[in-house]
Parts: C-alpha cells; structure tokens; sequence
C-alpha cells in the first residue's frame, strides 16, 4: 500500500470522527446554504461561500489526480501543463483552509466551515497536489471531472467579473432564483463530455460522410486563415440559424428548446440550461456543415474558443456600447432580447455570432426601447430541477 493511500485513509478515520450531532449540524447547514438564493449579506457569508466552493473543487481535483484515465479529458490533457494545475490546486488549498480555519475560530457559519476543513484534510491526507501521476491507459471512458473544475473556475473569475463591471441589471445577485438547477446543467454537461464527443463524431461521418469532397475540402483549406475562419463562423451560424428557428416554429422540436429558455434570469450560467438531445442535435449539424467543408485544424481551434466565450458571454448580465456593431455580431443585448418572453421578441433574434442574419431573413427584433421586461416561456409551465427538465419533452401538455 502507498504511502498516499495510507494518508488518505487516515483521513477518512479522522473526518469520521466527528460527533453525530455536530456533524448532523454541519451537514444541515452546509445543506441549507446550498438552497438559498439571493444576495451574499455579509462577508462572513461570502467567505463560506468561497470557503466550501473551493473545497469541492479541491476534492474533486484530487480525486482526477488519482483516477487521470477515468476523470479526465483526453483532448484537455494534451492542452494544459500539469505542473500548472498542481499550483492552481494547492493555492486553492491554501485558501480554502485559511478562510475555513479563521472563521471556525470566529465561529462564522462553524457548520459550513467544518464541511470545508474536513475536505480540505480529506485532499491534504490524500496527497494535494502532489499525487504523483504515472503511466495510464489512454483509452479508456472518461468524465470530464477536469474539464468541469477549470471551465467552472475561469468561467466564475471572467464572466463575473464582467458582469460586475458592465451590468444590465444592477441589482441582479449572483446566486439567483433557479441557480442550482443551471449550476446541475453545467456539471451534467461537461462530466459526459465524452459519449457526447463520441456520439456526436459518429453520427457525423454517418451522416455527413458520403457529402464529403477532397475537391471542396482542399479549396477551402487554401484561402488564408482570417477569411477561412469568418467563413467557418458564418457557415456555423448559417446551420445553426435555420435548426434554431426549427426549434422555435416545429411545436415538437419547441418541447426540447423550451428547456433552454425557461430560464427567467440572464446571466452566465443560464446558457448552459439545454436539453441533452438538443445538445446533441446542434452539435451534429453544424460541426457536420463544418466537417463537410473541410475547415483546417487551426481554424477550428479558433472556432471552438468562439463559440465557447459567446455561448456564454452572450447570455451574461451585461449591456454594452457596440455601436454600429450589434447590427454585425451578436451581443448580449441581442441575444436577451432572444430570451425575452415579451410578445414582440417571440419567435425573433436567431443567429449565435452574426446578428445581420436575423436582419437578412427578417427575424431581427425591431423598434424595442430599452430591454426585456420578463424572461422565460410564455405561461411559465417549465418544471424546475435537472431531471424534471430532461423528462418535459416527453410528457403531455394540459393543452395538447
């Protein structure tokens, strides 16, 4: 046996330790805390906050550390430098346990704070970061866990930020009405990161495949890199556009997008609420447009970092000046207005990057001052939670 898994049992001895009724409390109030919503009142309450937050993720880290072939991405792993995660992690160690053991001196939130200690003991026993990596299988069925904890990290620390600095609605809190149910979506949607990939490339070389041309796919590699990659984004935002408005005007495929606009507030999370057949749809059509044109790697490199920062970027609470630009691209203001449940934004506002499609074809929200009054689906029947929202397409409406 290993000294880091002796540590790590050690640790779980010592976390087991603790007595029935205030582990009971700490469970109760940790629980509690993770169903509010609303406004962080005081600072005590930010710092649990960030305290038990970042103690998740350092579990989880350490936990993908341990098991790299089953918890983390393949493609992710050729990009990042693990010495760098390794500083990451043990930074957030470091944080997490100050905050936790300074304000269990204090006694602020004990119950939140003992949750977060005994995590951070449970990564610390279990090797932090330095869990030594060795030689594993490369082929083998993952979840994204990896993924999921820096995409979560560089979305909070980016978006937020913007959304603090440029705010549509300034009294918009950060943990909103309906945050854990995105929250879910976000995880569920990175974790099976894999089969998607998976499920998505093979039905896009059934299905697209005998469209390929050497012809077409050469001439397209040929033309320089910036004109390649406006004509990647625009052939994307072509394909997405009309299997957008399908979504929108074929009341059956409406059951599965109604999941994504069924969220009343904007914000940077709210773009990852989507139905995972949906998800899947989308991402078989364009990527097979892309693949049938034959985009070089580079391009779609950049593509994929595009599409990632205005997915959620253009659902962020955040109102810009674009000028003359927000007849061109999509923005935040644009996109909102897409969401609105308003009677004149129904049915409008279709593109993802190019906004002069939904001017081209006619769908672009016209002659609006100002910004949305409410969010949602029009009659509010969308049922809250993860699972719920996964099963509506499925189930007879009152009205059908």
């Amino acid at each position: 046996m290993s000294i880091t898994t002796k540590k790590f049992k050690k640790s779980i001895r010592l976390a087991t330790a603790v007595t029935p009724a205030a582990a009971k409390d700490a469970v109760s109030e940790t629980a509690s805390l993770l169903k509010q919503s609303g406004s962080l009142n005081s600072f005590y309450m930010l710092s649990a906050v960030i305290s038990l937050s970042l103690a998740i993720l350092c579990a989880l880290g350490v936990l993908a550390f341990h098991y790299p072939q089953y918890l983390t991405t393949p493609e992710l792993r050729k990009v990042y430098s693990v010495d760098t995660i390794r500083h990451i992690l043990f930074t957030a160690m470091v944080i997490a346990g100050t905050l936790s053991l300074v304000n269990l001196i204090l006694g602020r939130h004990r119950g939140v704070h003992s949750i977060a200690a005994i995590l951070i003991a449970l990564c610390w026993f279990g090797g932090g970061s330095h869990v030594p990596v060795n030689d594993f299988p490369d082929h083998t069925p993952y979840i994204g866990l990896d993924w999921f904890i820096l995409d979560l990290l560089g979305s909070t620390l980016i978006f937020v930020a913007i959304e603090k600095l440029f705010p549509l609605y300034k009294g918009q809190t950060l943990f909103r009405h309906e945050w854990q149910t995105d929250l879910i979506h976000f995880a569920v949607n990175h974790f099976i990161v894999g089969l998607i990939l998976l499920t998505v490339n093979f039905l896009i070389h059934r299905l697209f495949g005998w469209l390929a041309s050497d012809t077409v796919q050469n001439a397209v590699q040929n033309i320089w890199f910036l004109p390649q990659l406006l004509l990647c984004i625009l052939v994307a935002d072509l394909t997405q556009y009309w299997a957008h408005r399908a979504y929108h005007e074929i009341p059956f495929l409406w059951r599965f997008h109604a999941v994504h606009h069924s969220t009343k507030t904007m914000d940077w999370l709210a773009g990852s609420r989507q139905h995972m057949l949906e998800l899947v749809a989308t991402r078989v059509l364009v990527l097979g447009a892309l693949f049938v044109m034959g985009f070089c790697k580079q391009v779609m490199d950049v593509y994929i970092l595009v599409v990632g920062f205005q997915a959620v970027f253009n659902h962020a609470n955040v109102h810009m000046n674009w000028g003359p630009l927000k007849y061109i691209i999509v923005t935040p203001d644009f996109h909102h207005w897409h969401h609105s449940s308003d009677d004149a934004a129904i049915d409008k506002n279709y593109a993802a990057h190019f906004a002069f499609l939904d001017y081209l074809f006619g769908t672009a929200v016209r002659g609006q001052d100002g910004f949305p009054e409410k969010y949602g689906v029009q009659g509010d029947y969308m049922p809250d939670g993860f699972v719920k929202q996964q099963m509506f397409p499925f189930q007879k409406l009152e009205t059908d």
